[in-house]
């Protein structure tokens, strides 16, 4: 995971992601998960930002948080 900036920095981001770009974090989660099947993790950034317009730190914050999530999952 290519995350590049502080774990605090990163909470802010997601904590003000509908306030950025009118979606919460579920909602970004299930479009990455329907969107083109990326491997990288800079790919998956880069589509968020070219196809969505937002910031570099909240498409950073959001791939982040669905490596951690997918994570969560295959150890359960």
């Amino acid at each position: 995971m290519a995350l590049h900036h502080s774990e605090e920095t990163h909470q802010n981001l997601v904590a003000r992601l509908v306030d950025a770009t009118g979606r919460d974090l579920p909602e970004w989660i299930r479009t990455l998960e329907d969107g083109p099947s990326f491997l990288r993790f800079e790919d998956r950034v880069r589509w968020l930002r070219d196809e969505y317009g937002i910031a570099h730190g909240h498409a950073t914050a959001i791939v982040h948080e669905q490596d951690l999530r997918r994570a969560q999952r295959n150890l359960g």
